[in-house]
């Protein structure tokens, strides 16, 4: 089989696709080919595996089956991560064939795919096309890997369906699909470039930075929608309306920039005035700091002065009354030595007052000669030796006792 030739197309290029084989058909002259009666392998389901595979049992053992004409967002991509709505898909499948269901396949010119799963259309009651049902909520896009295109139209019908009510990959209600992200992204981008700017450089500068964030995201959506034109919730958008999203994120993030590149001008303006002030603020506070370290200079300088001057009052009052109780002190003694010349002046003319009133002097008195007393024999030893108290001597003094 030549894979080569499989390719993905967008629901626009799978119409374009139809119509142009259907003219290449007239163009040869061959009649379109009737409906007949087509008559489906039976088979059970055994098990889902994702949104668009499931294993049934059918000519007597487990076969995996991939659905024709329709892809569903993976949820089992050995590099990849698990796709928006995916899961969904995979439950809106086992909803529709639990294992156990009875089930009905068809085929196409290709019987199986690269990966050795069978290609097939899956029928419940012969009548329900379970790869149209998916399509028809939205979480299975028409797929076309030619020359397989048997039921590519009846796909490509229910999925028109759910684009018209804008349900699954077309919700802009789900979170993770690209019409959500679209509109958040814009109305995120619509919030930001419409906030007022502020008065402050750090508030112009906060409205700048929303501002790129929104651009960010804005802008990351739209490569999204260029970069992913090969993923199911790219292609589920279609190429019109995926045109019209990049037209309208382009308009968007056109004015978020002029915003933006406003924002930043306003900003860097309010800071630099901001920065003038906070410089004349600085400068005017400096010279009130000088005006009072000037005053306080002065304010020393005074109260040193007072002091000096306290303390020279001080020192020359202290020297006066210094000087005045040494004045007093050497009057109050030159009077006493007046006072005592003077006592004594009196006291000398009593004295002479006094002698010239004394009667004549009797002869001086001389004493008769004391008789002669011969010197004491030598004393007998010491009868207590080292004794230094009192003595009684016994008559003519020759030997004592202590008293």
């Amino acid at each position: 089989m030549n894979h080569a030739r499989f390719r993905r197309l967008t629901p626009a290029s799978l119409l374009t696709v139809a119509v142009l084989t259907s003219t290449l058909t007239a163009c040869n002259g061959s009649e379109p080919a009737t409906e007949s009666a087509v008559e489906y392998q039976p088979g059970t389901v055994v098990r889902v595996i994702d949104g668009d595979t499931l294993v049934i049992n059918f000519d007597g053992y487990d076969q995996t089956v991939r659905l024709l004409n329709v892809d569903t967002p993976e949820t089992k991509h050995p590099d990849n991560p698990v796709e928006c709505l995916g899961p969904e898909a995979t439950e809106k499948l086992e909803s529709l064939t639990p294992p156990g269901t009875q089930v009905g396949l068809d085929f196409d010119v290709e019987r199986t795919d690269k990966y050795d799963r069978v290609l097939a259309a899956v029928f419940l009651d012969d009548q329900t096309l379970v790869n149209a049902e998916l399509a028809r909520v939205g979480l299975g896009v028409p797929m076309l890997i030619e020359p397989n295109r048997k039921y590519y139209d009846e796909v490509q019908a229910a999925y028109a369906e759910a684009s018209a009510q804008a349900i699954g990959l077309l919700d802009d209600s789900a979170a993770c699909t690209v019409p959500a992200e679209v509109v958040d992204a814009m109305d995120a981008l619509t919030a930001a470039t419409e906030a007022p700017v502020g008065a402050t450089g750090s508030a112009a500068a906060a409205t700048a930075a929303g501002i790129l964030a929104a651009l960010t995201t804005a802008k990351a959506v739209r490569e999204t929608l260029e970069a992913g034109k090969d993923t199911v919730r790219v292609i589920a958008l279609g190429a019109d309306r995926t045109a019209a999203y990049i037209s309208d994120l382009d308009t968007q993030i056109t004015k978020g920039e002029k915003s933006l590149t406003a924002a930043n001008t306003k900003a860097t303006s309010l800071k630099e005035a901001e920065k003038a002030a906070q410089a004349e603020a600085a400068k005017a506070e400096a010279a009130k700091a000088a005006e009072a370290k000037r005053l306080e200079a002065e304010r020393v300088k005074a109260e040193a002065a007072q002091a000096a001057r306290v303390e020279a009052e001080r020192l020359e009052a202290e020297a006066a009354e210094a000087a005045r109780i040494e004045a007093a002190r050497v009057q109050a003694e030159a009077d006493a030595r007046a006072e005592a010349d003077r006592l004594a002046a009196e006291a000398a003319a009593a004295e002479q007052e006094r002698i010239r009133n004394l009667p004549p002097a009797p002869e001086p008195y001389i004493p008769p000669a004391a008789p002669y007393v011969p010197p004491a024999p030598p004393a007998a030893a010491d009868p207590y030796p080292g004794y230094t108290g009192p003595r009684c001597y016994a008559p003519g003094g020759k030997t004592y006792r202590p008293c």
